[in-house]
């Protein structure tokens, strides 16, 4: 594996991945989205029905051959009523503006792109060279001179990690950003178009990574699955409580990383594509769109009047309600779906919030993915009904 100013795999290892990809997931026959529907999908010009697209992956999920371009379009990368040539247009000016920055990266780090390990930190904190001991001078790494810009020795500090944090300098890296990333890498054949899905993710989760001395990223996320498992479930939180773990910060890394070390590779992205598909509301990725491509064709715009129609099941019912916030988000209501399906042993078994976390471990692999989420939006249904009455 290379560490560019992204992230990038060889091609034999992509290709190894999806033909595992391809042979692991279980097709159900009718019911995924196949590149034949996902095709027949498209008018003559290239408008998209991503009404009749999003109900099939919420069926079934999406073939391992269009993963990766279908993906683009749950996460905003492409607005489904532009055009083929106006999303060629998008394409190029994204990947030529990638193109810039990672010139940028390497005009600051020769060794950027050459395919070669970066794994420790190459300047101070104060921005002076650090000399490489297998070397016994900076010259590997070509930074010979000071740092002084702020941004530059950000970045540079956390280089050895991932070089997203060049574009997103208030976030910057943080553990768990890898998990997001890889699978985009893999599916997705351009470097560039990779980065871009990865960039549109992290628009959705970057407050799961913000973390402080005082709180963690998704402290909002905690405080409402507690108050669900509180109203869904009282007989569980009680007993959660008395364990000292109302909180509910044994479920940080579930919500910070999407379920990304909780099910199998090929399930957490089978997970991925139902949960941005039954989250998927047209009006929201505007707000993502950088303000330099104010002027790009394809802006996503609909109007109210089609919205619901174009919504996922679960933004719908937020939509209706008025909680389409970060805190009610899908992957609270997923974790309240895997904690229910282990109340019995939990509440039988657990004597301590080290047995909880062992409970939860052991999910790995055994847990159906299309069941979880089934299972999510009925807590929701029930929880929005009970909040509701009290």
């Amino acid at each position: 594996m290379k560490r560019g100013p992204f992230l990038s795999f060889g091609s034999n290892m992509k290709v190894s991945v999806l033909c595992f990809i391809t042979e692991t997931q279980l097709m159900e026959a009718g019911k995924t989205l196949s590149p034949r529907r996902w095709h027949a999908a498209f008018s003559e010009d290239g408008h998209l029905d991503f009404a009749k697209v999003l109900r099939r992956i919420q069926r079934g999920g999406i073939h391992p051959a269009i993963k990766g371009l279908v993906w683009e379009f749950l996460l905003g990368c492409y607005d489904p009523n532009s055009t083929f040539e106006d999303r060629n247009q998008i394409r190029q000016r994204r990947r030529d503006q990638y193109t810039i920055w990672k010139a940028e990266c390497t005009n600051l780090v020769p060794v950027i792109g050459s395919g070669k390990f970066v794994t420790t930190s190459i300047i101070t904190e104060d921005g002076q060279p650090i000399i490489d001991p297998s070397t016994s001078n900076a010259q590997e790494w070509h930074v010979n001179n000071a740092v002084s810009d702020k941004k530059a020795i950000q970045w540079m500090l956390v280089l050895h990690q991932i070089v997203y944090a060049w574009v997103d300098n208030d976030i910057g890296y943080v553990q768990g950003m890898n998990d997001i990333c890889s699978p985009m890498v893999i599916l997705l054949e351009n470097e560039a178009d990779a980065f871009w899905c990865f960039d549109r993710a992290m628009q959705r989760l970057r407050e799961n990574f913000r973390c402080s001395a005082t709180s963690i990223g998704v402290q909002a996320q905690l405080s409402t699955l507690s108050q669900v498992i509180k109203t869904v479930d009282p007989k569980l939180h009680q007993h959660l409580e008395e364990l000292d773990g109302g909180e509910y910060l044994f479920a940080f890394r579930m919500l910070m990383v999407l379920f990304r070390r909780e099910f199998t590779f090929v399930d957490a992205l089978y997970l991925w594509e139902l949960m941005w598909a039954m989250e998927y509301n047209p009006n929201a990725f505007s707000l993502y769109e950088e303000s330099s491509a104010a002027t790009e064709k394809g802006v996503l715009t609909v109007s109210s009047d089609e919205l619901l129609k174009q919504c996922g099941k679960f933004e719908k019912k937020n939509v209706k309600t008025g909680s389409s916030t970060q805190q009610s988000a899908l992957a609270v209501f997923l974790v309240a779906s895997v904690l229910e399906t282990k109340n019995k042993r939990i509440l039988k078994e657990a004597k301590g919030l080290d047995d909880v976390v062992q409970i939860l471990a052991e999910i790995t692999g055994d847990l159906d993915a299309r069941k979880v989420c089934n299972e999510a939006l009925k807590i929701h249904s029930k929880y929005l009904s009970k909040a509701k009455t009290q």
